[in-house]
């Protein structure tokens, strides 16, 4: 079957609307989650890299996911694939996820080459370079919680691409 690039290019703008349910202000797209978009006749395929494992809002983004999808003119059904060939990076988070990101008040993760058990941010309130991280586990496994010495606010912080990468002396 032919691929109907019309459709996919709509697929795609409705995958925009859906955003991850813990941080409403950014989208799958944005997050760098959606791998791969076809569409065969009327069935759209998504793959979808989840941002880790064992994320427990993966059956909700299925479900966002295809009602997005499924409420475009031309498309009767979507099949939605997670899928963890590319693994997904915080790399993958686009700029406008990034300042997305930090209007809600989690710092984003620096784009790192590699793997790295040193990481920084700045503080997404006040921009202040001063921060410390007070806690590496946060409300999820992608996230840590920091403190600003500047304006004392604490704050989410985006882990950054192998941060736990065990270190070998």
């Amino acid at each position: 079957m032919v691929e109907n690039d019309s459709l996919k290019e709509k697929v795609w703008l409705a995958l925009q609307s859906v955003t991850d349910p813990e941080i409403p202000a950014v989208s799958v797209i944005d997050l760098g989650m959606v791998e791969r978009v076809s569409v065969e006749g009327r069935t759209a395929k998504i793959e979808v890299l989840p941002t880790f494992v064992g994320c427990p809002a993966l059956e909700l983004i299925r479900k966002e996911i295809r009602k997005a999808v499924e409420g475009i003119n031309g498309i009767d059904h979507a099949e939605v694939f997670f899928i963890y060939e590319p693994p997904w990076t915080s790399n993958r988070i686009t700029e406008t996820g990034r300042k997305r990101l930090k209007q809600f008040g989690i710092a984003p993760p620096p784009t790192v080459e590699g793997e790295t058990n040193e990481w920084s941010v700045d503080c997404p309130y006040c921009g202040s370079t001063l921060t410390t991280m007070e806690n590496v586990f946060g409300p999820t496994a992608c996230r840590s919680i920091f403190y600003c010495k500047h304006c004392k606010n604490p704050f989410e912080a985006m882990k950054p691409v192998g941060y736990f990468k065990e270190t070998i002396d």
